[in-house]
Protein backbone atom coordinates (compact mmCIF):
# COMPACT_ATOMS: atom_id res chain seq x y z
CA UNK A 1 0.00 0.00 0.00
CA UNK A 2 1.46 3.48 -1.06
CA UNK A 3 1.71 6.66 1.01
CA UNK A 4 -1.26 8.50 -0.60
CA UNK A 5 -3.53 5.20 -0.44
CA UNK A 6 -3.13 4.96 3.23
CA UNK A 7 -3.66 8.57 3.88
CA UNK A 8 -7.13 8.10 1.83
CA UNK A 9 -8.10 4.81 3.84
CA UNK A 10 -7.77 6.59 7.01
CA UNK A 11 -9.68 9.95 5.77
CA UNK A 12 -12.48 7.77 4.82
CA UNK A 13 -12.87 5.66 8.57
CA UNK A 14 -12.31 8.84 10.09
CA UNK A 15 -15.71 10.48 8.24
CA UNK A 16 -17.65 7.25 8.91
CA UNK A 17 -16.69 7.54 12.54
CA UNK A 18 -17.52 10.93 12.68
CA UNK A 19 -21.39 10.32 10.47
CA UNK A 20 -22.06 7.57 13.29
CA UNK A 21 -21.37 9.85 15.94
CA UNK A 22 -23.35 12.44 14.13
CA UNK A 23 -26.63 9.69 13.80
CA UNK A 24 -26.51 8.74 17.43
CA UNK A 25 -26.43 12.21 18.58
CA UNK A 26 -29.34 13.30 16.71
CA UNK A 27 -31.38 10.10 17.77
CA UNK A 28 -30.62 11.06 21.58
CA UNK A 29 -31.95 14.43 21.16
CA UNK A 30 -35.32 13.05 19.34
CA UNK A 31 -35.70 10.76 21.82
CA UNK A 32 -34.92 13.33 25.02
CA UNK A 33 -37.31 16.15 23.33
CA UNK A 34 -40.52 14.07 22.03
CA UNK A 35 -42.56 17.21 22.16
CA UNK A 36 -40.86 19.80 20.03
CA UNK A 37 -42.87 23.28 19.74
CA UNK A 38 -44.09 24.34 16.70
CA UNK A 39 -42.56 27.47 15.81
CA UNK A 40 -44.83 30.69 15.81
CA UNK A 41 -45.75 32.89 13.03
CA UNK A 42 -43.68 36.32 13.16
CA UNK A 43 -46.01 39.31 13.81
CA UNK A 44 -48.32 37.18 15.50
CA UNK A 45 -47.35 36.98 19.18
CA UNK A 46 -45.51 39.29 21.72
CA UNK A 47 -42.86 38.67 23.50
CA UNK A 48 -43.17 41.33 26.74
CA UNK A 49 -39.70 42.11 27.88
CA UNK A 50 -40.45 43.19 31.21
CA UNK A 51 -42.82 40.10 32.42
CA UNK A 52 -41.62 37.55 29.60
CA UNK A 53 -45.86 37.07 28.94
CA UNK A 54 -47.26 36.12 25.88
CA UNK A 55 -49.86 38.36 23.94
CA UNK A 56 -51.74 37.88 20.82
CA UNK A 57 -50.61 41.23 18.92
CA UNK A 58 -54.47 41.83 17.48
CA UNK A 59 -54.77 42.41 21.60
CA UNK A 60 -51.88 44.07 22.49
CA UNK A 61 -52.58 46.83 19.99
CA UNK A 62 -56.66 46.90 21.17
CA UNK A 63 -54.49 47.63 24.66
CA UNK A 64 -52.71 50.58 23.20
CA UNK A 65 -49.53 48.23 22.96
CA UNK A 66 -49.34 47.81 26.77
CA UNK A 67 -48.47 44.86 28.44
CA UNK A 68 -51.96 43.41 29.97
CA UNK A 69 -49.81 41.27 32.28
CA UNK A 70 -47.72 43.59 33.77
CA UNK A 71 -48.71 47.15 32.85
CA UNK A 72 -45.33 47.63 30.59
CA UNK A 73 -45.21 50.05 27.70
CA UNK A 74 -44.29 48.75 24.63
CA UNK A 75 -42.63 51.33 22.07
CA UNK A 76 -44.63 52.64 19.28
CA UNK A 77 -44.02 54.12 16.10
CA UNK A 78 -45.24 57.62 15.14
CA UNK A 79 -47.70 56.67 13.07
CA UNK A 80 -49.57 54.61 16.10
CA UNK A 81 -48.87 57.22 18.20
CA UNK A 82 -51.05 59.50 15.89
CA UNK A 83 -54.09 57.06 15.81
CA UNK A 84 -53.76 56.45 19.65
CA UNK A 85 -54.09 60.34 19.45
CA UNK A 86 -55.73 62.52 16.73
CA UNK A 87 -59.28 62.28 15.77
CA UNK A 88 -60.25 60.53 12.75
CA UNK A 89 -60.02 62.25 9.57
CA UNK A 90 -58.38 65.17 11.16
CA UNK A 91 -54.81 64.75 10.65
CA UNK A 92 -53.36 66.70 7.98
CA UNK A 93 -49.23 66.22 8.07
CA UNK A 94 -47.03 69.17 7.66
CA UNK A 95 -43.76 69.27 5.59
CA UNK A 96 -43.77 65.53 4.88
CA UNK A 97 -41.25 65.79 2.02
CA UNK A 98 -38.49 67.48 3.57
CA UNK A 99 -35.34 64.85 3.56
CA UNK A 100 -31.89 65.10 5.08
CA UNK A 101 -28.71 65.65 3.08
CA UNK A 102 -24.85 64.93 3.86
CA UNK A 103 -23.54 68.21 4.00
CA UNK A 104 -20.18 66.77 6.07
CA UNK A 105 -20.07 63.80 3.76
CA UNK A 106 -19.82 61.93 7.15
CA UNK A 107 -18.14 58.06 7.15
CA UNK A 108 -18.22 55.67 9.70
CA UNK A 109 -18.94 52.08 8.75
CA UNK A 110 -20.66 52.96 5.60
CA UNK A 111 -22.00 57.09 4.37
CA UNK A 112 -24.63 58.67 6.29
CA UNK A 113 -26.11 59.03 2.22
CA UNK A 114 -26.54 55.40 2.12
CA UNK A 115 -27.16 54.80 6.03
CA UNK A 116 -30.47 57.32 5.85
CA UNK A 117 -31.64 55.59 2.59
CA UNK A 118 -31.06 52.10 4.37
CA UNK A 119 -33.39 53.57 7.01
CA UNK A 120 -36.07 54.94 4.71
CA UNK A 121 -36.83 51.87 3.16
CA UNK A 122 -37.00 49.92 6.32
CA UNK A 123 -39.18 52.42 8.37
CA UNK A 124 -41.39 54.16 4.99
CA UNK A 125 -39.88 57.86 7.34
CA UNK A 126 -38.42 60.29 5.59
CA UNK A 127 -36.86 61.02 9.26
CA UNK A 128 -37.36 61.01 12.99
CA UNK A 129 -40.35 63.48 13.44
CA UNK A 130 -43.93 63.50 11.92
CA UNK A 131 -45.31 66.83 12.48
CA UNK A 132 -48.80 67.67 11.57
CA UNK A 133 -52.15 69.39 12.84
CA UNK A 134 -55.59 67.74 14.35
CA UNK A 135 -57.90 67.62 16.84
CA UNK A 136 -58.12 65.95 20.32
CA UNK A 137 -61.79 65.93 21.45
CA UNK A 138 -62.70 68.30 19.27
CA UNK A 139 -59.48 71.03 20.08
CA UNK A 140 -56.95 72.00 17.25
CA UNK A 141 -53.79 70.98 18.11
CA UNK A 142 -50.08 71.00 16.39
CA UNK A 143 -48.62 67.41 16.89
CA UNK A 144 -44.77 66.45 16.72
CA UNK A 145 -44.72 62.75 17.15
CA UNK A 146 -40.47 61.59 17.16
CA UNK A 147 -39.73 57.96 15.92
CA UNK A 148 -37.39 55.65 17.26
CA UNK A 149 -36.89 53.44 14.80
CA UNK A 150 -35.48 55.91 12.49
CA UNK A 151 -31.78 56.03 13.61
CA UNK A 152 -33.08 55.71 17.25
CA UNK A 153 -35.13 59.13 16.98
CA UNK A 154 -31.92 61.33 16.83
CA UNK A 155 -32.26 64.92 15.96
CA UNK A 156 -31.07 66.33 12.74
CA UNK A 157 -31.75 68.74 10.61
CA UNK A 158 -34.75 68.01 9.47
CA UNK A 159 -36.23 67.09 12.89
CA UNK A 160 -35.14 70.31 13.90
CA UNK A 161 -36.81 71.95 10.93
CA UNK A 162 -39.94 70.70 11.01
CA UNK A 163 -40.54 70.93 14.62
CA UNK A 164 -39.55 74.77 14.59
CA UNK A 165 -42.15 74.68 11.44
CA UNK A 166 -44.35 73.23 13.59
CA UNK A 167 -44.04 75.55 16.64
CA UNK A 168 -44.31 78.58 14.16
CA UNK A 169 -47.93 77.31 12.78
CA UNK A 170 -49.00 76.48 15.95
CA UNK A 171 -47.99 80.17 17.06
CA UNK A 172 -49.58 81.95 13.68
CA UNK A 173 -52.57 79.86 14.10
CA UNK A 174 -52.84 80.16 18.16
CA UNK A 175 -52.78 76.83 19.03
CA UNK A 176 -51.33 74.24 21.22
CA UNK A 177 -48.13 72.59 20.48
CA UNK A 178 -47.91 68.79 22.04
CA UNK A 179 -44.27 66.98 20.93
CA UNK A 180 -44.24 63.34 21.77
CA UNK A 181 -40.17 63.07 22.17
CA UNK A 182 -38.57 59.61 21.79
CA UNK A 183 -35.11 60.62 21.29
CA UNK A 184 -31.33 59.20 21.39
CA UNK A 185 -30.32 62.86 21.13
CA UNK A 186 -28.58 64.43 18.39
CA UNK A 187 -27.75 63.32 15.28
CA UNK A 188 -23.36 62.75 14.98
CA UNK A 189 -23.72 62.53 11.40
CA UNK A 190 -24.49 66.21 11.39
CA UNK A 191 -21.93 67.48 14.08
CA UNK A 192 -22.35 70.70 14.74
CA UNK A 193 -25.40 71.38 12.59
CA UNK A 194 -27.75 68.78 14.86
CA UNK A 195 -26.42 70.99 18.23
CA UNK A 196 -27.69 74.03 16.22
CA UNK A 197 -31.27 72.39 16.23
CA UNK A 198 -31.43 72.80 20.26
CA UNK A 199 -31.22 76.77 19.72
CA UNK A 200 -33.21 76.87 16.84
CA UNK A 201 -36.45 74.89 18.62
CA UNK A 202 -35.97 76.39 21.66
CA UNK A 203 -36.49 79.87 20.42
CA UNK A 204 -39.33 79.09 18.41
CA UNK A 205 -40.62 77.72 21.64
CA UNK A 206 -40.45 80.96 23.61
CA UNK A 207 -41.95 83.00 21.07
CA UNK A 208 -44.61 80.34 21.46
CA UNK A 209 -44.75 80.87 25.04
CA UNK A 210 -44.63 84.80 24.53
CA UNK A 211 -47.96 84.79 23.11
CA UNK A 212 -49.68 82.76 25.54
CA UNK A 213 -49.87 79.88 24.23
CA UNK A 214 -49.75 76.07 26.07
CA UNK A 215 -47.09 73.99 25.21
CA UNK A 216 -46.93 70.00 26.19
CA UNK A 217 -44.20 67.85 25.69
CA UNK A 218 -44.82 63.93 26.39
CA UNK A 219 -41.27 62.12 26.97
CA UNK A 220 -41.47 58.66 26.08
CA UNK A 221 -39.02 55.81 26.40
CA UNK A 222 -36.27 57.04 26.03
CA UNK A 223 -35.87 60.27 26.08
CA UNK A 224 -32.00 61.17 26.28
CA UNK A 225 -29.12 63.92 25.03
CA UNK A 226 -29.87 66.72 23.31
CA UNK A 227 -33.45 66.33 22.97
CA UNK A 228 -33.63 66.29 26.54
CA UNK A 229 -31.43 69.50 26.69
CA UNK A 230 -33.97 71.37 24.89
CA UNK A 231 -37.41 71.13 23.83
CA UNK A 232 -38.22 68.06 25.87
CA UNK A 233 -37.83 70.34 29.03
CA UNK A 234 -39.38 73.67 28.23
CA UNK A 235 -42.87 72.92 28.46
CA UNK A 236 -45.54 74.45 30.64
CA UNK A 237 -46.38 71.39 31.95
CA UNK A 238 -44.33 68.24 31.41
CA UNK A 239 -45.97 64.69 30.87
CA UNK A 240 -44.00 61.04 31.13
CA UNK A 241 -45.26 57.50 30.42
CA UNK A 242 -44.42 54.92 33.15
CA UNK A 243 -41.04 54.04 33.80
CA UNK A 244 -39.88 55.97 30.59
CA UNK A 245 -35.85 56.50 30.64
CA UNK A 246 -35.50 59.95 30.72
CA UNK A 247 -31.97 61.14 30.85
CA UNK A 248 -29.20 63.69 29.55
CA UNK A 249 -25.91 61.35 29.60
CA UNK A 250 -25.44 57.71 30.61
CA UNK A 251 -25.76 56.51 33.85
CA UNK A 252 -22.02 55.24 33.49
CA UNK A 253 -20.82 58.46 33.00
CA UNK A 254 -22.22 59.77 35.52
CA UNK A 255 -20.98 57.50 38.36
CA UNK A 256 -17.87 58.05 36.81
CA UNK A 257 -18.40 62.02 37.02
CA UNK A 258 -19.46 61.99 40.68
CA UNK A 259 -17.55 58.57 41.79
CA UNK A 260 -20.38 57.33 43.70
CA UNK A 261 -22.94 54.81 42.98
CA UNK A 262 -26.48 56.55 41.36
CA UNK A 263 -29.81 54.90 42.95
CA UNK A 264 -31.69 52.27 40.70
CA UNK A 265 -34.48 54.25 39.98
CA UNK A 266 -32.12 56.99 38.91
CA UNK A 267 -33.12 58.54 35.16
CA UNK A 268 -36.75 57.32 35.27
CA UNK A 269 -40.16 59.09 35.02
CA UNK A 270 -41.20 58.23 38.45
CA UNK A 271 -37.43 59.39 39.99
CA UNK A 272 -37.97 62.56 37.96
CA UNK A 273 -41.62 63.55 38.93
CA UNK A 274 -39.97 63.11 42.60
CA UNK A 275 -37.73 65.76 42.09
CA UNK A 276 -39.80 68.00 40.13
CA UNK A 277 -38.53 67.72 36.53
CA UNK A 278 -41.67 66.23 35.27
CA UNK A 279 -45.36 67.13 36.44
CA UNK A 280 -47.13 63.96 36.25
CA UNK A 281 -46.62 60.46 34.70
CA UNK A 282 -49.39 59.56 32.71
CA UNK A 283 -50.34 55.87 31.79
CA UNK A 284 -50.69 55.73 27.43
CA UNK A 285 -54.62 54.87 28.32
CA UNK A 286 -55.01 58.29 29.97
CA UNK A 287 -52.95 60.50 27.51
CA UNK A 288 -55.27 61.44 25.02
CA UNK A 289 -58.06 62.87 27.56
CA UNK A 290 -54.99 63.82 29.93
CA UNK A 291 -53.90 66.31 26.94
CA UNK A 292 -57.80 67.37 26.77
CA UNK A 293 -58.37 68.08 29.86
CA UNK A 294 -54.89 70.44 30.07
CA UNK A 295 -55.86 72.26 26.90
CA UNK A 296 -59.92 72.55 27.93
CA UNK A 297 -57.91 73.80 31.45
CA UNK A 298 -56.13 76.64 29.43
CA UNK A 299 -58.45 77.44 26.68
CA UNK A 300 -60.46 78.65 29.88
CA UNK A 301 -58.05 81.27 31.36
CA UNK A 302 -56.57 82.51 27.80
CA UNK A 303 -60.87 82.75 26.46
CA UNK A 304 -58.90 81.31 22.85
CA UNK A 305 -61.91 79.84 21.04
CA UNK A 306 -61.74 76.52 20.74
CA UNK A 307 -64.97 75.61 19.23
CA UNK A 308 -66.76 74.55 22.14
CA UNK A 309 -68.98 75.81 25.27
CA UNK A 310 -66.29 77.57 28.54
CA UNK A 311 -67.39 76.92 31.79
CA UNK A 312 -66.74 79.04 34.20
CA UNK A 313 -64.97 77.06 37.69
CA UNK A 314 -65.62 78.08 40.61
CA UNK A 315 -65.59 75.05 42.89
CA UNK A 316 -62.78 73.17 44.01
CA UNK A 317 -64.90 70.18 42.91
CA UNK A 318 -65.11 71.40 39.43
CA UNK A 319 -60.85 72.24 39.20
CA UNK A 320 -60.20 68.80 40.15
CA UNK A 321 -62.96 67.31 38.10
CA UNK A 322 -60.90 69.08 35.11
CA UNK A 323 -57.10 68.42 36.38
CA UNK A 324 -56.23 64.92 35.11
CA UNK A 325 -56.45 62.27 38.35
CA UNK A 326 -52.70 62.35 37.40
CA UNK A 327 -51.92 66.03 38.09
CA UNK A 328 -54.61 66.99 40.64
CA UNK A 329 -53.12 64.91 44.41
CA UNK A 330 -50.03 67.30 43.48
CA UNK A 331 -51.98 70.47 43.06
CA UNK A 332 -53.20 73.75 44.86
CA UNK A 333 -56.18 75.57 43.90
CA UNK A 334 -54.63 78.22 41.02
CA UNK A 335 -53.45 81.64 42.58
CA UNK A 336 -52.64 84.22 40.25
CA UNK A 337 -52.64 82.26 37.06
CA UNK A 338 -50.48 79.59 39.05
CA UNK A 339 -50.74 76.04 40.05
CA UNK A 340 -47.98 75.37 42.05
CA UNK A 341 -46.75 71.97 42.83
CA UNK A 342 -46.92 70.39 46.04
CA UNK A 343 -44.75 66.97 45.58
CA UNK A 344 -42.98 65.49 48.61
CA UNK A 345 -40.12 66.39 47.77
CA UNK A 346 -38.72 69.34 50.08
CA UNK A 347 -36.08 69.69 48.02
CA UNK A 348 -37.37 72.35 45.49
CA UNK A 349 -40.91 73.57 44.43
CA UNK A 350 -42.10 74.08 40.93
CA UNK A 351 -44.63 76.76 39.86
CA UNK A 352 -46.36 75.26 36.75
CA UNK A 353 -48.18 77.78 34.57
CA UNK A 354 -50.77 76.10 33.87
CA UNK A 355 -53.04 78.90 33.67
CA UNK A 356 -50.45 81.33 32.54
CA UNK A 357 -52.48 83.89 29.97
Amino acid sequence: MSLFDWFAENRLRASEVQRRLETERLETAAETQPNQEREIPDGLWHKCSACGALTYVKDLRRNLMVCPGCGHHVQVGAFDRIEQLIEPSTWLELNPDLDSCDPLEFRDRKSYRDRLEETKEKTGLHDGVITGTGKIDGYDLALGVMDFSFMGGSMGSVVGEKITRLIEFATRSRITVVLVCASGGARMQEGILSLMQMAKTSAALGRHRQAGLLYIPVLTHPTTGGVTASFAMLGDVILAEPKAMIAFTGRRVIEQTLKQKIPDDFQTAEYLLGHGFVDAVVPRSQLKSTLSRLIHLHSLNTGLNQSQNKVQLSHTSEFLDIVPLAIAPTLELPLNGTARSTTKSKEREQVIPLLES
